[in-house]
């Protein structure tokens, strides 16, 4: 996986950020907004948990779109242009991606519209119809339920509460969920969640079946160079089960 995302003990990369904030510009609100949207409105809520019946909701987005996607949208960027932009500049491009790759909008389409923008500014917003539709009933109703990625334990997890476990060293596929700097590394299996996990969709290294998630200790000598590390203190990741092996 690329340098963003095997941060962890990397020193000197960037000033600490103390913003407050959730959001610092106005235009990140609406980001967010089209996201929690894109959400709500993605095709595969049909066959989630809880139950929706996204079929019967008149939209024109058909496609498929979790934060999985967003989350591989970032992690496809070009290093320097992901430590460039800010956080909400990053979904801003992972969106703009989708559309263009599922034909929502043309590449050409999109750069002359951004080229107006920025020559003249937004203008004005379409006027919005404030009167409940069934689009902004299944937005709220997602909002409200969420799309639970637990699912029922098929097989018993392969490891207990105390064991003394390793992290595979998986080999980087487009999309991961494993830190860049446990691979390898020993830890503690200190809590086994209950009930199996799913991801949204199937990944190289191995997630979309629904399986164990483990926490694990891991001392912060087995990771990083001393002069990183309080003696003291512990690191905890919460894992799939198909990133760990037997010591």
């Amino acid at each position: 996986m690329k340098l963003q995302h095997t941060l962890g003990g990397l020193e000197g990369l960037d000033p600490i950020n103390f913003e407050t904030e959730v959001f610092v510009e106005p235009w990140e609100q609406r980001i967010f907004g089209i996201h929690t949207a894109m959400m709500a409105l993605s095709n595969h809520l049909s066959t989630s948990l809880p139950d929706y019946e996204i079929d019967q909701v008149p939209t024109e987005f058909k496609s498929f779109w979790t934060w999985g996607h967003l989350r591989m949208g970032a992690e496809g960027m070009h290093p320097f242009e992901y430590f460039r932009l800010r956080y909400y500049e990053k979904w801003l491009g992972g969106i703009s991606g989708f559309f263009v790759e599922e034909g929502y909008i043309s590449q050409t389409e999109l750069d002359e519209r951004t080229a107006l923008f920025l020559e003249s500014g937004p203008g004005e917003l379409p006027a919005v119809d404030t009167e409940e539709t069934a689009i902004d009933t299944q937005v709220v109703k997602y909002l409200t339920e969420g799309d639970s990625p637990l699912r029922p334990l098929l097989a018993p997890p392969k490891f207990a509460v105390g064991e003394r476990v390793r992290v595979k060293n998986v080999p980087s596929g487009e999309h991961t969920r494993l830190p860049g700097h446990i691979r390898g590394r020993v830890a503690e299996v200190v809590k086994v969640y209950d009930g199996a996990f799913t991801y949204f969709f199937p990944t190289t290294d191995g997630l979309g079946t629904p399986m164990p998630v483990y926490s694990l200790a891991f001392k912060p000598e087995d990771i990083w160079e001393e002069s990183l590390i309080d003696s003291k203190s512990i690191y905890y990741n919460d894992i799939f089960e198909v990133y760990i092996e037997a010591l």
